[in-house]
Protein backbone atom coordinates (compact mmCIF):
# COMPACT_ATOMS: atom_id res chain seq x y z
CA UNK A 1 0.00 0.00 0.00
CA UNK A 2 3.05 2.27 -0.05
CA UNK A 3 2.12 3.38 -3.57
CA UNK A 4 -1.18 4.79 -2.32
CA UNK A 5 0.45 6.58 0.60
CA UNK A 6 2.90 8.17 -1.86
CA UNK A 7 -0.02 9.16 -4.10
CA UNK A 8 -1.75 10.85 -1.19
CA UNK A 9 1.40 12.55 0.05
CA UNK A 10 1.81 14.24 -3.34
CA UNK A 11 -1.86 15.22 -3.60
CA UNK A 12 -3.19 18.67 -2.81
CA UNK A 13 -6.72 17.42 -2.20
CA UNK A 14 -8.70 14.21 -1.84
CA UNK A 15 -12.32 13.79 -2.96
CA UNK A 16 -14.44 10.91 -1.70
CA UNK A 17 -17.54 9.26 -3.03
CA UNK A 18 -19.91 8.40 -0.17
CA UNK A 19 -21.87 5.16 -0.49
CA UNK A 20 -19.60 2.13 -0.54
CA UNK A 21 -16.49 4.18 0.22
CA UNK A 22 -17.07 5.95 3.54
CA UNK A 23 -20.40 4.47 4.60
CA UNK A 24 -22.50 1.50 3.60
CA UNK A 25 -25.99 2.72 2.82
CA UNK A 26 -26.18 0.69 -0.38
CA UNK A 27 -28.43 -1.84 1.33
CA UNK A 28 -30.85 0.98 2.24
CA UNK A 29 -30.96 2.13 -1.38
CA UNK A 30 -31.57 -1.42 -2.53
CA UNK A 31 -34.38 -1.99 -0.04
CA UNK A 32 -36.11 1.27 -1.01
CA UNK A 33 -35.76 0.71 -4.77
CA UNK A 34 -36.89 -2.90 -4.37
CA UNK A 35 -40.02 -1.78 -2.52
CA UNK A 36 -40.82 0.71 -5.29
CA UNK A 37 -40.13 -1.76 -8.08
CA UNK A 38 -42.35 -4.35 -6.40
CA UNK A 39 -45.19 -1.82 -6.23
CA UNK A 40 -44.76 -1.15 -9.95
CA UNK A 41 -44.55 -4.86 -10.79
CA UNK A 42 -41.01 -4.53 -12.14
CA UNK A 43 -38.54 -7.37 -11.45
CA UNK A 44 -35.60 -5.99 -9.43
CA UNK A 45 -32.70 -7.73 -7.74
CA UNK A 46 -29.18 -7.14 -6.37
CA UNK A 47 -27.64 -7.46 -9.83
CA UNK A 48 -29.87 -4.75 -11.25
CA UNK A 49 -29.17 -2.60 -8.20
CA UNK A 50 -25.45 -2.67 -9.09
CA UNK A 51 -26.27 -0.75 -12.26
CA UNK A 52 -27.60 2.12 -10.13
CA UNK A 53 -24.37 2.70 -8.21
CA UNK A 54 -23.02 6.21 -8.56
CA UNK A 55 -25.88 7.69 -10.56
CA UNK A 56 -28.61 10.11 -9.52
CA UNK A 57 -32.00 9.25 -8.09
CA UNK A 58 -33.90 10.27 -11.23
CA UNK A 59 -31.47 8.46 -13.53
CA UNK A 60 -31.87 5.36 -11.34
CA UNK A 61 -35.65 5.61 -11.58
CA UNK A 62 -35.47 5.98 -15.35
CA UNK A 63 -33.43 2.77 -15.55
CA UNK A 64 -35.93 0.84 -13.41
CA UNK A 65 -38.89 2.09 -15.46
CA UNK A 66 -37.08 1.18 -18.68
CA UNK A 67 -36.41 -2.34 -17.39
CA UNK A 68 -40.13 -2.75 -16.76
CA UNK A 69 -41.11 -0.93 -19.96
CA UNK A 70 -43.25 1.34 -17.79
CA UNK A 71 -44.11 4.85 -18.98
CA UNK A 72 -44.63 7.68 -16.47
CA UNK A 73 -45.05 11.43 -16.81
CA UNK A 74 -42.41 13.73 -15.33
CA UNK A 75 -44.79 14.58 -12.48
CA UNK A 76 -45.43 10.90 -11.77
CA UNK A 77 -41.70 10.16 -11.83
CA UNK A 78 -41.09 12.95 -9.35
CA UNK A 79 -43.68 11.45 -7.00
CA UNK A 80 -42.13 7.99 -7.32
CA UNK A 81 -38.64 9.33 -6.62
CA UNK A 82 -39.90 11.19 -3.56
CA UNK A 83 -41.63 8.07 -2.26
CA UNK A 84 -38.44 6.04 -2.66
CA UNK A 85 -36.49 8.74 -0.85
CA UNK A 86 -38.94 8.79 2.06
CA UNK A 87 -38.40 5.05 2.56
CA UNK A 88 -34.64 5.52 2.25
CA UNK A 89 -34.65 8.32 4.85
CA UNK A 90 -36.59 6.12 7.26
CA UNK A 91 -33.78 3.57 7.00
CA UNK A 92 -31.12 6.28 7.36
CA UNK A 93 -32.67 7.28 10.69
CA UNK A 94 -31.18 4.10 12.13
CA UNK A 95 -27.62 5.37 11.49
CA UNK A 96 -25.56 6.81 14.32
CA UNK A 97 -22.12 8.27 15.08
CA UNK A 98 -19.38 5.85 14.08
CA UNK A 99 -21.44 4.01 11.47
CA UNK A 100 -18.71 4.28 8.85
CA UNK A 101 -16.74 1.69 6.92
CA UNK A 102 -13.46 0.36 8.36
CA UNK A 103 -10.51 2.67 7.82
CA UNK A 104 -12.62 5.80 7.27
CA UNK A 105 -11.72 7.67 10.46
CA UNK A 106 -8.05 6.71 10.28
CA UNK A 107 -7.72 7.93 6.68
CA UNK A 108 -9.64 11.17 7.22
CA UNK A 109 -7.56 11.89 10.32
CA UNK A 110 -4.32 11.18 8.44
CA UNK A 111 -5.34 13.54 5.65
CA UNK A 112 -6.16 16.30 8.14
CA UNK A 113 -2.89 15.77 10.01
CA UNK A 114 -1.05 16.06 6.69
CA UNK A 115 -2.89 19.27 5.75
CA UNK A 116 -4.77 17.84 2.78
CA UNK A 117 -7.98 19.43 1.58
CA UNK A 118 -10.95 17.05 1.71
CA UNK A 119 -14.22 17.10 -0.24
CA UNK A 120 -17.17 14.81 -0.77
CA UNK A 121 -18.34 14.21 -4.35
CA UNK A 122 -21.55 12.20 -4.24
CA UNK A 123 -24.73 11.83 -6.28
CA UNK A 124 -26.68 11.46 -3.03
CA UNK A 125 -28.92 14.37 -2.10
CA UNK A 126 -28.84 13.07 1.46
CA UNK A 127 -25.05 13.27 1.79
CA UNK A 128 -24.92 16.12 4.37
CA UNK A 129 -27.42 14.31 6.61
CA UNK A 130 -25.40 11.09 6.39
CA UNK A 131 -22.15 12.90 7.24
CA UNK A 132 -23.86 14.52 10.22
CA UNK A 133 -25.41 11.29 11.50
CA UNK A 134 -22.14 9.37 11.29
CA UNK A 135 -20.13 12.18 12.90
CA UNK A 136 -17.61 12.78 10.11
CA UNK A 137 -18.81 16.05 8.58
CA UNK A 138 -16.15 18.01 10.49
CA UNK A 139 -13.44 16.47 8.33
CA UNK A 140 -14.78 17.95 5.09
CA UNK A 141 -13.81 21.30 3.63
CA UNK A 142 -16.48 21.03 0.91
CA UNK A 143 -19.51 18.83 0.27
CA UNK A 144 -20.74 18.46 -3.30
CA UNK A 145 -23.89 16.35 -3.51
CA UNK A 146 -26.87 15.71 -5.73
CA UNK A 147 -28.29 19.11 -4.82
CA UNK A 148 -25.19 20.83 -6.23
CA UNK A 149 -24.93 19.25 -9.66
CA UNK A 150 -27.13 18.83 -12.73
CA UNK A 151 -25.25 15.97 -14.38
CA UNK A 152 -24.60 12.49 -12.97
CA UNK A 153 -21.36 10.54 -13.07
CA UNK A 154 -19.65 9.58 -15.40
CA UNK A 155 -19.91 13.30 -16.14
CA UNK A 156 -17.03 14.92 -14.19
CA UNK A 157 -19.12 17.85 -12.93
CA UNK A 158 -19.27 16.72 -9.29
CA UNK A 159 -15.49 16.27 -9.03
CA UNK A 160 -14.61 19.44 -10.92
CA UNK A 161 -16.93 21.41 -8.66
CA UNK A 162 -15.28 19.77 -5.65
CA UNK A 163 -11.84 20.86 -6.83
CA UNK A 164 -13.16 24.35 -7.49
CA UNK A 165 -14.67 24.62 -4.00
CA UNK A 166 -11.36 23.48 -2.50
CA UNK A 167 -9.34 25.83 -4.69
CA UNK A 168 -7.35 22.83 -5.93
CA UNK A 169 -5.94 21.94 -9.34
CA UNK A 170 -7.81 18.86 -10.62
CA UNK A 171 -4.46 17.37 -11.65
CA UNK A 172 -3.46 17.42 -7.97
CA UNK A 173 -6.62 15.71 -6.72
CA UNK A 174 -7.07 12.04 -5.80
CA UNK A 175 -10.54 10.49 -5.89
CA UNK A 176 -11.71 7.43 -3.92
CA UNK A 177 -14.52 5.62 -5.78
CA UNK A 178 -16.32 2.28 -5.71
CA UNK A 179 -18.30 2.57 -8.96
CA UNK A 180 -17.16 2.42 -12.58
CA UNK A 181 -19.18 5.53 -13.41
CA UNK A 182 -17.30 7.37 -10.66
CA UNK A 183 -13.92 6.20 -11.93
CA UNK A 184 -14.82 7.41 -15.41
CA UNK A 185 -15.91 10.76 -13.95
CA UNK A 186 -12.63 11.16 -12.09
CA UNK A 187 -10.61 10.34 -15.19
CA UNK A 188 -12.68 12.83 -17.22
CA UNK A 189 -11.92 15.44 -14.57
CA UNK A 190 -8.19 14.83 -15.02
CA UNK A 191 -7.80 13.38 -11.52
CA UNK A 192 -6.08 10.28 -10.21
CA UNK A 193 -8.40 7.65 -8.78
CA UNK A 194 -8.19 4.91 -6.18
CA UNK A 195 -10.78 2.17 -6.60
CA UNK A 196 -12.33 0.81 -3.42
CA UNK A 197 -13.07 -2.57 -4.90
CA UNK A 198 -12.80 -5.75 -2.85
CA UNK A 199 -14.20 -7.85 -5.71
CA UNK A 200 -11.65 -6.55 -8.23
CA UNK A 201 -14.28 -5.88 -10.89
CA UNK A 202 -13.50 -2.23 -11.66
CA UNK A 203 -11.02 -1.00 -14.26
CA UNK A 204 -8.95 1.98 -15.44
CA UNK A 205 -8.04 3.17 -11.92
CA UNK A 206 -4.56 4.27 -10.78
CA UNK A 207 -4.57 2.15 -7.60
CA UNK A 208 -6.97 -0.27 -5.92
CA UNK A 209 -7.74 -1.14 -2.29
CA UNK A 210 -10.12 -3.69 -0.81
CA UNK A 211 -11.16 -1.09 1.77
CA UNK A 212 -9.92 2.19 3.23
CA UNK A 213 -8.01 0.18 5.84
CA UNK A 214 -5.39 -0.40 3.12
CA UNK A 215 -5.16 3.24 2.03
CA UNK A 216 -2.40 4.37 4.42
Amino acid sequence: MKKITALLEKAEAVIFDLDGVLVDTAVFHYQAWKRLADELGIPFDIEKNEALKGISRMDSLDKILAWGEVQKTDAEKQQLAERKNEWYLELLDTMKTGDVLPGTIALLSWLKDNHKKIALGSASKNAPAILEKTGIIEYFDAVIDGNSVSRSKPDPQVFLLGAEKLGADPANCVVFEDAQSGIEAAIAAGMQVVAVDKDAVLRDYDERVNSLVEAI
